[in-house]
């Protein structure tokens, strides 16, 4: 990253620029800011009214170009008035019309409504990805007897799936910062519409292994990258809602998934499955297409440089060169032959490099940074038990309650609900946090509700080992299903909202970091629930896991009480503080 305060040297395309026309320089500082600006379009034509007055005659000399000087764009930069706005001589055309920048716009400004319409389109892409993952699991049994493959074989297409979800966000990530979210998607989403109708005509085991990899490759960026859009349109302060939202929708939809494809598989065939998903998906990517803007805001910002620089070039053509730039000196104006260039354009580097950083900066922060390891740690064994489950349910309802396919899938309700009443929960909260200042003040008061509520995952699973059994009322072990789930999300929650409040510009590897071990382990557990429910009994091996997750709930209770420390310690983490003054 280049520092700020220094100069850049010009960039390819201004040295482009420079041979072509006659004497381009170098790009000053900042633009300062004058009352010779304007960001509102509609005031060019209020102040060219009264500017026309005092425009040449048309028997007056051509203009002379001189110097095309580079200035850095920002969404504060006021767009400076051009020096002509109608013909100076005989025979000289009118000037373009200034571009409509409406688009072009700051996501942070955007009205509620279109943030709202983000954040909704956002989820619902969120937990069709999550379905998918939950999918799975109901066609298994069905998978076993055509490929002749063992329970465990089978179960290895969430293992490849979780894999691809686990590896692609580190490559794709650096797509999103130069070319945008929009076009990411909207190519993720083509490739795991088409592998989802492969998955379903597949006809070995090993293709459908390899299709189920790059299902979870098209799949990851509705995933992963949906925080990225949160930050892009949310300030700090305003991000626990629509967090919550993208939060809840991940586990609603790994609910949902084998709750409708229970029935499916058991009416249909397992094919169907993939079949359904193709043409649900196929409608969301078309939703994407038609009604998601692109929101990230250097991108935008780009966009709108090359907009006023191809106008710029218009009016040049024309015979009108300048525009009233301000004095150094902060008074009065200096005519000037501008274009505009964006500072995040010049300090990112190559796109291998990028891939590059990508890749590699998460497991450095993995290894070097204690509270990125423990808080993996933590949210990878929590993502294990939600994937546990996928197994664990139709085992447990079908061999203690005697419960169909179907039935047994239908369980996954519980899920869906307690996802359903941890968002509401947490949406709550934030109301409680922003009364009480001291709450959000410190990226430690993310975690105050995280250290009661985490416990809900460790309590569902020692309720759900001990309430399966054929003499108690199969809605007990369902109610455990609600309350850990509702551990799950906390845990999700507060790891998300943690490491971005904790690592800022390293925010993104940090997540990366906690999101490979996270699908990582959530991949491996279905392929050993069987083993060790059949090995420990189901009291047993839900009691083990609940133990692990008690133990683990000290982390949050641990930074809460050492945060800052532990933070003044790190080297990541330290850099941002002491930045953060």
């Amino acid at each position: 990253m280049a520092d700020p305060e220094i100069e850049l040297p010009p960039s390819p395309e201004q040295m482009r620029l420079r041979d072509a026309a006659p004497g381009i320089s170098d790009p000053p500082k900042n633009p300062v800011a004058s009352p010779h600006y304007s960001t509102n379009p509609t005031d060019f034509d209020e102040k060219f009214d009264d500017e026309n007055d005092s425009e040449e005659s048309p028997d007056s000399e051509e203009e002379e170009p001189g110097e095309v000087v580079w200035h850095y764009l920002t969404y504060a930069t006021e767009l400076p008035h051009p020096t002509s706005t109608c013909p100076t001589r005989q025979g000289q055309q009118p000037p373009p019309e200034f571009p409509n920048l409406k688009k072009y716009t700051s996501p942070f400004d955007w009205p509620d409504t279109r943030k709202n319409m983000t954040i909704y389109i956002a989820c619902i892409i969120t937990a069709l990805t999550a379905f998918s993952a939950g999918s799975y699991s109901p066609g298994v049994a069905q998978m076993t007897e055509e490929w002749h493959v063992s329970n465990v074989a089978a179960y290895v297409g969430i293992t490849t799936f979780t894999s691809g979800f686990a590896v692609a966000p580190m490559v794709l990530a650096p797509y999103s910062e130069i070319y945008g979210r929009r076009p990411v998607f909207i190519a993720s989403g083509v490739l795991f519409v088409i592998c989802q109708l492969c998955t379903g005509l597949t006809q070995s085991y090993v293709g459908m292994l390899v299709v189920r990899f790059f299902t979870g490759v098209g799949g990851s960026t509705f995933s992963t990258m949906v925080g990225g859009v949160v930050s892009d349109i949310y300030h700090t302060e305003d991000r626990n809602t629509p967090m919550a939202l993208f939060s809840g929708g991940a586990l609603f939809g790994t609910g949902w998934g084998p709750l409708v494809c229970g029935f499916i598989a058991q009416n249909t065939s397992w094919r169907w499955i993939f079949y359904m998903q193709a043409m649900v998906n196929a409608l969301a990517v078309a939703l994407i297409c038609v009604t998601f803007k692109e929101t990230r805001g250097s991108v935008l910002l780009s966009k709108k440089a090359k907009k006023l620089n191809a106008w710029y070039a218009e009016r040049e053509a024309a015979g009108y060169y300048k525009v009233n730039m301000p004095c150094p000196s902060g008074k009065g104006v200096v005519p000037q032959r501008i274009r505009w260039k964006v500072r995040e354009d010049e300090e990112r580097g190559s796109l291998l490099s990028m891939i590059r950083v990508s890749l590699f900066r998460p497991f450095r922060l993995l290894f070097t940074e204690p509270v990125v390891f423990f808080f993996s740690l933590w949210v990878a064994f929590s993502w294990a038990v939600l994937y546990l489950t996928l197994a664990a349910i139709p085992l447990v309802f079908q061999r203690n309650h005697g419960f169909s396919l179907q039935q047994a899938n239908a369980v996954f309700a519980a899920m869906c609900v307690g996802a359903i009443l941890a968002t509401i929960i947490s949406i709550y909260q934030e109301r409680i946090a922003k009364r009480y200042g001291k709450l959000v003040s410190t990226p430690e008061g993310r975690l105050y509700f995280a250290c009661i509520e985490s416990a809900c995952m460790p309590i569902g699973l020692f309720m759900f080992g001990w309430t399966s059994f054929s003499s108690i009322h199969w809605i007990a072990p369902a109610i455990a299903v609600t309350i850990a789930t509702i551990g799950i999300f906390s845990i999700y929650l507060s790891t998300f909202n943690y490491l971005a409040d904790t690592y800022h510009r390293y925010a993104s590897s940090a997540l990366a970091a906690q999101s490979f071990c996270r699908n990582m382990l959530g991949g491996v557990f279905p392929l050993v629930t069987r083993q060790m429910y059949n090995k420990l009994s189901i009291g047993g091996a839900s009691s083990l896991l609940g133990g692990i997750g008690t133990l683990l709930t000290i982390v949050p209770w641990v930074l809460v009480f050492y945060g800052p420390k532990i933070r003044r310690r790190s080297k990541f983490a330290s850099e941002i503080m002491t930045s953060h003054g």
